[in-house]
């Protein structure tokens, strides 16, 4: 489908990214512009990229740009990408939020040539090293303002996607944030919170490691992501984050209210409707 490809920002969603492109073969070359060297030579070293290059030469070679940065720094990147690109060109991102980005390329007179998505996976893992195979199949990958985008190029990153199995999902940038917040977004903060709860009053470090079932390492496995990706994610989505965090807390409450009164008959009831998510979730 291509003949080079750069990503900008060599961890686990762009290495995975580069990966699933080379082994089904459709990528001639990957370039990749890393903000350290180590980071780059990693990269080299694990196959995930060609060569490493500045910015302003591997935008310049590729067919599609692809940038998969924390969020604070992606508006930046991309203006200055969106800067360089001929209407021969496609970039997309791979960010957590949509709004922000979107709203400050929404003038930009090379707009048509970005579309914006979001592959609906990841880890509490992050660098080159943490790029995995066959990362997206079964996914959804949401694309946003899919409209205002050139319709060839929406069509072939709709295609990479799918060949990488992928399902696609359609929103605009404000629901897809809505969306976001409430399915991810606050796992993870509630993720976080466990942690500092159980390292809070479990001071016996051995306890913990000995006696952590499926259910704790399960619940608390989002809390080891890295605050540089998680910070300016909850930043730009702060309003629904909150929004969705006030609505936990308040179900928070209620199972402590159940127990304080001994209302045990409303502690199943409030199970039970947990229990409904099965409908959904498999």
């Amino acid at each position: 489908m291509f003949n080079t490809v750069t990503i900008v920002g060599v961890g686990l969603i762009s290495g995975s990214f580069s990966l699933a492109l080379k082994e089904r073969a459709l990528v001639k070359k990957v370039i990749g512009v890393s903000r350290t060297e180590a980071s780059a030579q990693k990269a080299i070293e694990l196959g995930l990229i060609d060569e490493a290059l500045p910015l302003e030469e591997a935008v310049r070679q590729a067919d599609l740009i692809y940038v998969a940065i924390p969020v604070d720094a992606t508006i930046g990147v991309m203006q200055q990408v969106m800067d360089m690109v001929t209407d021969k060109q496609i970039v997309a991102d791979a960010g957590s939020t949509k709004h922000a980005l979107c709203t400050a390329l929404d003038n930009h007179p090379m707009r048509k040539r970005f579309v914006a998505t979001h592959p609906m996976w990841g880890t509490e893992y992050s660098g080159p090293e943490a790029a995995v195979r066959n990362a997206f199949v079964g996914r959804s990958c949401v694309i946003c303002e899919k409209e205002k985008s050139d319709a060839k190029a929406v069509e072939m990153v709709e295609e990479a996607y799918r060949q990488l199995g992928m399902h696609l999902v359609y929103m605009d940038a404000d629901s897809h944030d809505m969306h976001t917040a409430y399915i991810s977004h606050i796992s993870h903060i509630t993720s976080f919170a466990l942690a500092n709860t159980v390292l809070e009053k479990e001071r016996e470090e051995d306890t913990i490691f000995e006696l952590a079932g499926g259910g704790f390492e399960s619940t608390v496995r989002l809390a080891k992501s890295n605050p540089a990706m998680w910070v300016p994610i909850f930043k730009q989505n702060r309003e629904n984050v909150l929004d969705v965090l006030n609505e936990h807390i308040s179900q928070l409450r209620k199972f402590k209210a159940c127990l304080e009164k001994e209302n045990y008959t409303y502690l199943q009831e409030l199970i039970e409707q947990a229990n409904k998510i099965r409908r959904i979730l498999k």
